[in-house]
């Protein structure tokens, strides 16, 4: 007969922190949110650590390029979906490992002799005011001059006269090479007092420009995740079946690191392709996952998984639970984990964090599963409600919505990662739908950052290592729950009588 696992499955909404005491130099202020990504020697600092425990789904709807650079300006990871043709995957790595902060590539641009009625129209639809002038009017061409807003009039100038009539020609500009830092741009700006300064390659191709009014951008974001030539950091998701092909073309793009993507990871297809890519590419950290109990934890680390995703049928997105009957409350399945990870620890000496992914529905959600013994969360439909998530943005009659889908679902028909037999994706395992918009993820993010900082505060710990080690965790009665909520009666009051 089966074996019956007597503790039931519980979720996030089954507890609550119990507050610990806060000392005097316990404040949000002072909450380190530095945590593990990669295997470690325990006691040892990770190769790659992130400045905040936020990760973004492996996910067609949620990890575009400009959320990974945004999720990386604020100390966190994305991992690019795999489900798209190999160079496609790696052009998007290489634009994320590209983006230098306050480094702008020109999107308005002419050659010399465009008019002037042409350069009023780019300016018009980018609504810039500085254009570059190359060669051959692209953002990577010669560049032969600027040419500024300031430089004419349309009512003084003849618009039907040439760009080169009124630029100003690279002779008389300032100009940098392109080994120039930020730091350093940024001090020519304000010493030589410039408002933009161009960054060429050495045949004077236009790289990039700085302008004086982007001087604050860098100061923004503090808690960037940067490689050792300063790039943001950026991980790629992969599957069992073209890794052999697809690990190399990211690893050249610049990829920092990579995932196995499943719905079920305790497989002896991933532990084989884990083995595979350990021993080509040992340098490269590469995660396992999706897996729900110690025993599968066990099995991917000992297979060489740097980190191990925990989850399976919890996304809000995902019904493989409805479709299969397979999965396990994410609580459980964390608490779970976390306790064979620190076994492992205890047996190796080695260290494996493990990621939540799935099952946080609120934000208070991450503050538990990093309790838990979570090192970090994945998250999708929380990514996907931003600007930057590759869902349309739409209007209706309560609001705007962002599109959301599933990798199990037809429209993504994602069946690497499902394995249902055959290469294609014979029944869904995730839906097609619409989630609440949620403007900027720099905004958004600080905001759940600053609750998770000031729910550390209350439990009095300053790392999510001591978190870990102190939080104290209370079951919820369904009374107990509904108790957590605001709940207020409207009183009817009679109408004034005039």
């Amino acid at each position: 007969m089966a074996q019956i696992i007597a503790e039931v499955s519980r979720t996030f909404n089954e507890f609550l922190l119990l507050p610990n005491r806060t000392r005097t130099d316990c404040s949000a202020a002072t909450v380190d949110l530095r945590t593990p990504l990669v295997r470690h020697i325990a006691g040892e600092a990770s190769a790659i650590e992130l400045q905040s425990p936020f990760t973004s789904a492996i996910m067609q709807a949620v990890s575009t390029p400009d959320l990974a650079i945004a999720l990386a300006r604020n100390g966190g990871l994305s991992f690019l979906h795999h489900n798209q043709p190999i160079q496609g995957q790696a052009a998007a790595v290489r634009q994320v490992k590209n983006f230098k902060a306050g480094f702008v590539t020109s999107d308005t641009n002419v050659r010399p002799d465009d008019s002037l009625s042409l350069l009023v129209d780019v300016m018009r639809r980018t609504g810039h005011s500085t254009a570059a002038v190359t060669h051959d009017g692209t953002a990577t061409g010669r560049l032969l001059g600027l040419v500024t807003s300031r430089d004419f009039h349309p009512q003084r100038h003849d618009l039907d006269g040439p760009v080169s009539g009124r630029m100003t020609a690279i002779a008389d500009l300032a100009h940098a090479g392109s080994d120039i830092t930020l730091s350093e741009a940024n001090a020519r700006l304000w010493d030589e007092r410039l408002d933009c300064l161009p960054v060429l390659d050495t045949e004077g191709h236009l790289q990039h420009l700085v302008f004086r009014s982007d001087y604050t951008d860098n100061k923004r974001f503090p808690n960037q995740l940067v490689d050792a030539a300063k790039r943001l950091r950026v991980g790629a998701g992969i599957n069992t079946h073209d890794y052999q092909e697809r690990v190399p073309a990211l690893l050249e793009a610049g990829a920092d690191a990579l995932c196995f993507d499943s719905s079920d990871g305790y497989s002896d297809w991933q532990a084989q392709a884990l083995t595979w890519v350990k021993k080509h590419y040992p340098e490269i950290p590469v995660g396992g996952g999706n897996v729900v109990d110690g025993e599968a934890f066990t099995f991917l680390a000992e297979a060489g998984a740097d980190f191990v995703k925990v989850g399976v049928g919890g996304g809000s997105i995902c019904i493989t639970r409805d479709q299969k009957g397979i999965g396990r409350g994410q609580a459980s399945a964390v608490l779970d984990v976390a306790a064979a990870r620190d076994a492992f620890r205890e047996r190796t000496g080695e260290y494996v964090p493990i990621c939540s992914d799935g099952g946080l529905v609120h934000d208070y959600h991450v503050a538990l599963a990093l309790a838990m013994g979570a090192d970090f969360v994945m998250m999708g439909r929380y990514f996907a409600r931003f600007d930057q998530a590759a869902g349309a943005k739409l209007p209706t009659r309560d609001g705007f919505v962002k599109e959301y889908w599933g990798e199990g679902s037809n429209r993504a028909r994602n069946w690497q990662r499902y394995g249902q037999g055959g290469q294609e994706l014979v029944f869904e395992e995730g839906v097609d739908g619409y989630v609440p918009y949620a403007g900027d993820l720099n905004e958004g993010l600080a905001l759940t950052i600053a609750k998770l900082k000031t729910t550390m505060v209350s439990c009095g710990s300053k790392t999510l290592p001591e978190f870990q080690a102190t939080a104290r965790l209370t079951l919820v009665s369904e009374q107990s729950f509904q108790e957590s909520h605001a709940n207020v009666t409207l009183r009817d009051t009679p109408a004034t009588v005039s």
